[in-house]
């Protein structure tokens, strides 16, 4: 690059002038003992053309421009073919309708190599035209016309949707579905309740305050009394502080899961605080109470019932001694005495189980106190299966309580482990080779036999020392081609219930489109139909079946999606749910529903109080859809604010799949670049400080 002078004319403005290879001089410059001296700071920016990127030529522009009008063909033609599924929509989701099959129509092609001509001539690629299909291809195909001198395109289906109206139809149909939207932020939050025993007003109206916008009760957990409370507690906290939260409740669906687990061992276990060398650094605290009356401790401790009448006789500083399960000795001591229960400590684990005999060692010698006591009767501990890498599971129709495998003396299998399932119909249904996932994808395996009684499985994925499967766990079956209906009777008894009380439902495991008609008409039969509706995609074939799920859902109205990000990777694999992810979010975008970001958001804050990295990037990403749903926790109060301050923040740099370019306190920060000798690459920027003379200002100036 040759050198430039940069001449400030005294009425205003810069002369810039090449001095091809000659040294730069300042142009009209008189001595510097004539004039002041100061800085200005401009910012130059070179571009070279590149040999490798010649300009369009009209050859070229006239084949890209063939190559579009041919795709809006295909657009139109693809329209035609399914007008009659557009005919059967809402009537407020006519134009939405029309604009998802011209979404579908553009994604059935291969659009990479017109992308990157466009990209070339610095127009749209049309990446990011998903609300606004044809409009934005049409505009596109004007300006490439306009380039060879052609006339505009014929536009026979006008008026298509466009860039305005597309936002406008994607805000009234989120509006009508989750409310009003926060007056700080375009996405929604929405909120799992706790179980009514630990929600009340107070915490409503905090987390109203907070910024929940929509309060969701999962009707897999407790029963219609107290739902009702839950929703009573909403409805009056929304009266004190003048605040709407729509309420959904969301359906259990036909969830596979596994069958009750024959119970553990009665016994009790304490252990105590141990620093990273095994000192101990607090005692394990046990709570002694009559087996006759228990009493609930004031704190956190083992609770331990044992003989009322003996236990009377026990002081502070009193010792107690006795054999655990494992027949070692332990040495409790008694520190305090409140009512009838007594805290004591203990310096090492110990495991006891009912009839432990228990020896007083009273602080006083001349005590005469009963010497002996017992443990009371225990709860059994829930039981559990323990699996590892290359066992065999196997899962029942039958619904007897699962065991785990029994071996001989000499360490033979004897039996392998097995669990029922709660939806035993499905076994006849899966072939071997097909995989199947526990709990949420903790535990994985391959279906080596098949049949409608049982299914042996060999396990192929579990933690290197053994997972444990307990009762009620997920399970999953994605190759299986299950002919599961996607509501159950339980669900078509609980619509009764929401058609009165709530504002939105939500189906959960729906495999077609059926199963939405299904729906659809069980709402009308229970007086619903005036119910938003919200699709929890978490299945394979619902991946599969997703547009025909989407048109068919738009027959009612309000409709939106939620991404079940859990059971979907379970599904899907975890490593196709991003990709999994994207595709919902884009079609839903052009159909203009608005979507629900949930599973295991800001999980680690709401459960434990402090969020991971990890988590605080997922919640700034979920700002691309509409709604953002959080788990229970007993940090969901703190949860809310932080999601909501986050969304706030990333509202500024995105809108749905569109990145905002919002100013960037760093982009403004000085940088010094050196000129060096060589030509700066393409779209270099540098910061050049010049030194004027300027003999007729002031200092000032």
């Amino acid at each position: 690059m040759p050198p430039v002078i940069i001449t400030l004319r005294r009425g205003g403005g810069l002369r810039l002038r090449s001095l091809g290879n000659r040294p730069a001089e300042a142009e009209g410059s008189r001595p510097s003992n004539l004039g002041r001296r100061f800085s200005v700071q401009l910012l130059v920016t070179f571009q070279t053309p590149s040999r490798s990127d010649p300009p369009a030529n009209a050859q070229g522009v006239g084949d890209l421009c063939e190559r579009l009008l041919a795709i809006r063909q295909h657009v139109l033609d693809y329209e035609n073919r399914l007008a009659w599924r557009i005919r059967q929509v809402h009537p407020a989701y006519a134009a939405s309708a029309r604009n998802l099959v011209h979404y579908l129509a553009l994604r059935q092609l291969d659009l990479r190599p017109v992308q990157a001509e466009l990209v070339r001539l610095g127009l749209s690629s049309l990446g990011h035209s998903h609300g606004f299909v044809t409009s934005n291809l049409d505009s596109v195909i004007g300006i490439v016309q306009s380039l060879r001198a052609a006339s505009p395109p014929s536009r026979p289906f006008e008026p298509f949707v466009t860039y305005e109206a597309s936002r406008a139809l994607i805000e009234r149909h989120t509006e009508a579905l989750l409310g009003r939207r926060n007056r700080h932020r375009r996405v929604r939050i929405m909120v799992t309740l706790p179980d009514q025993s630990d929600c009340s007003t107070a915490l409503m109206q905090a987390l109203l305050e907070s910024g929940m916008d929509c309060a969701r009760i999962n009707c897999a957990r407790d029963d219609a009394a107290a739902w009702r409370a839950l929703i009573g507690a909403v409805r009056l906290a929304q009266r004190q502080i003048g605040q709407p939260c729509r309420v959904l409740m969301d359906l259990a669906g036909p969830k596979l899961r596994t069958g009750t687990i024959a119970p553990g061992p009665a016994v009790v276990r304490w252990r105590p605080q141990r620093d990273e060398l095994g000192r101990v650094v607090e005692p394990a605290t046990i709570w002694l109470t009559p087996v006759e009356a228990p009493e609930e401790p004031p704190g956190p401790g083992t609770v331990v019932p044992v003989t009322g009448k003996w236990l009377r006789a026990v002081r502070p500083k009193d010792q107690i001694t006795l054999r655990d399960a494992r027949a070692r000795r332990r040495v409790l001591t008694v520190t305090a005495a409140l009512g009838r229960s007594r805290w004591a400590i203990c310096d090492r684990t110990g495991y006891v189980t009912p009839g432990t005999r228990l020896r007083l060692n009273p602080a006083s010698r001349r005590s005469r106190r009963p010497a002996t006591g017992f443990v009371g009767d225990l709860p059994a501990r829930p039981g559990r299966l323990l699996l590892h890498v290359g066992d065999q599971l196997v899962v029942t129709a039958d619904p007897l309580p699962g065991e785990n495998a029994r071996f001989d003396a000499n360490g033979h299998l004897l039996h392998p482990a097995h669990v029922a399932c709660s939806l035993p119909q499905v076994l006849a249904e899966v072939r071997p080779g097909e995989k199947i996932w526990f709990d949420d994808g903790r535990i994985g395996g391959m279906v080596e036999e098949a049949s409608p009684e049982q299914l042996l499985v060999r396990i192929e994925h579990a933690a290197a020392t053994g997972s444990r499967l307990a009762a009620d766990k997920g399970i999953n079956l994605p190759d299986s081609r299950l002919s599961v209906r996607g509501l159950t009777e339980q669900d078509v008894q609980h619509l009764d219930f929401i058609a009165r009380y709530a504002d939105t439902v939500a189906m959960s495991f729906l495999r077609s489109a059926d199963d939405v008609a299904q729906l659809q008409a069980e709402l009308r039969r229970h007086g619903g139909s005036n119910l938003g509706i919200i699709l929890k995609i978490e299945t394979r074939s619902a991946m599969s079946d997703l547009p025909a799920i989407l048109l068919t859902a738009m027959r009612s109205y309000p409709v939106g999606v939620m991404i079940a990000r859990g059971d979907l990777a379970v599904e899907l694999g975890f490593e196709e749910l991003a990709l999994a992810q994207e595709e919902i979010l884009s079609m839903c975008e052009a159909a203009h529903l608005p979507t629900i970001w949930a599973t295991h958001v800001l999980e680690s804050l709401t459960k434990a109080g402090q969020p991971s990295r990890a988590e605080l990037t997922d919640a700034a990403m979920s700002v691309r859809a509409d709604c953002v749903m959080l788990n229970r926790g007993p940090y969901l109060v703190q949860a809310v604010q932080v999601l909501g301050r986050i969304l706030t923040r990333a509202s500024e740099h995105q809108r749905k799949a569109a990145a905002l370019l919002a100013p960037l306190e760093i982009a403004s920060a000085s940088t010094e670049a050196p000129w060096g000798s060589s030509t700066p690459p393409d779209g270099s920027h540098y910061r050049v400080r010049l030194a004027v003379e300027t003999p007729d200002l002031e200092p000032e100036s």
